[in-house]
């Protein structure tokens, strides 16, 4: 198992205009799987549910509205780097998260210490696990079938 990083935030939950609560988020960044980070939202009386997508869209998202499809990014404000807004859709169901930039760029300093952005493909054995990994699916596929 490789290194990580983690961090935990409180993010209000926008349920609608007019009602939203604070929730604690886990951020979590393996070098393991380089390219993404993981989300678990810890939402009342619910399992936590975790979404894993590009760290690059993360570190993007912080400054501009970028993601398109099941995830979406983007400052509240053109104040640089004052909240964040985050967008998750399934079909026709959607949640939407407001946080500070500040926990986010000090979480994503970290992962870029730890693996500098644009250097993931350098981690020598992700590769190989990913062929590893798609040998057995392969494998296991052609067993049952």
């Amino acid at each position: 198992m490789g290194e990580s990083v983690q961090a935990e935030v409180m993010m209000s939950f926008l349920v609608s205009e007019e009602l939203s609560f604070r929730i604690p988020v886990e951020l979590r960044y393996e070098t393991c799987d380089p390219y993404a980070v993981r989300l678990t939202f810890h939402l009342p009386g619910d399992a936590p549910v975790t979404w894993a997508f590009g760290r690059e869209l993360l570190v993007d998202g912080v400054g501009r509205p970028c993601g398109d499809g099941d995830v979406r990014i983007a400052p509240v404000d053109p104040v640089p780097l004052a909240e964040v807004l985050i967008r998750l859709q399934v079909g026709n169901d959607q949640a939407l998260f407001r946080s500070s930039a500040a926990p986010l760029v000090a979480f994503l300093d970290r992962t870029d210490k730890l693996v500098p952005l644009g250097q993931e493909g350098a981690l020598a054995d992700f590769d190989a696990h990913l062929d590893e990994a798609l040998d057995r699916i392969l494998a296991e596929e052609q067993s049952a079938g």
